[in-house]
């Protein structure tokens, strides 16, 4: 669906890394509108003006465009410009990073958990701490997106700080960067000797809940198959 849709557009619109992810086949012959890190009001807008022009628009985001992406403020923004009976608008889903680290992780995922941006370029940090606290006080699984950047170079170790209030020191903490790209790294250790300092702006960090463990060298969350069937053979 995606490529379909980039095939068919006569325009694409993207942050600039991840223009470059796309395979240059489907650029060929067709206005590519990139801006940097914090243009993405400009880019929707470039984007949104030329669809109400009747060009057919591609505006592209990485892992899901649903989740920390596009989506969102492509709709925030039809609605905001006037848009919405003139425009037709769709999202083809993709595959969030929080996804794409799990299975790279194992299966820690397998039952309930909560997913949390770091970044405070939008959200306050002081709700970001509060939405960190009551994740980890309700025993969820917790995902973190945009851990650590140069700038924010302290909230990752704080919510490994508070992990450690409500986990044991045992705990798996799964941290993947550049998840199924080039350079791809994945680490995993104990809540109590995860280092922040490893993390980057490209990596997604699991923190497992009190049933998280190892098995067979991967994170996972039992769904509790184990407590109401025997398991062995």
């Amino acid at each position: 669906m995606a490529a379909e849709a980039l095939a068919g557009a006569d325009m694409v619109a993207g942050y600039t890394a991840y223009i470059d992810l796309v395979p240059p086949g489907l650029l060929a012959g067709k206005e590519v509108a990139a801006t940097g890190m914090t243009g993405e009001v400009a880019r929707c807008r470039l984007a949104l003006e030329a669809a109400a022009a009747g060009r057919r628009v591609a505006l592209v985001s990485s892992g899901d465009a649903g989740v920390y992406g596009m989506a969102g403020l492509a709709l925030e923004m039809l609605e905001a410009m006037g848009l919405g009976g003139q425009v037709a608008f769709s999202v083809v889903p993709g595959i969030p990073a929080v996804c794409a680290a799990a299975a790279l992780l194992g299966a820690p995922l397998t039952h309930d958990f909560a997913v949390v941006s770091l970044s405070d370029l939008l959200t306050p940090m002081e709700a970001i701490r509060r939405r960190l606290d009551a994740a980890l006080g309700a025993d969820f699984v917790l995902a973190l997106y945009n851990p650590r950047s140069r700038r924010r170079s302290g909230h990752l170790a704080l919510a490994l700080a508070l992990a450690a209030r409500h986990r044991p020191p045992e705990t798996p903490v799964g941290m993947v960067k550049k998840a199924f790209r080039p350079g791809q790294e994945i680490r995993v250790t104990p809540l109590a000797a995860a280092d922040p300092d490893w993390a980057d702006m490209l990596t997604l960090v699991v923190i497992g809940n009190t049933a998280t463990r190892l098995a067979a060298g991967a994170m996972l969350t039992p769904r509790g198959y184990a407590g109401k069937y025997d398991l062995a053979p």
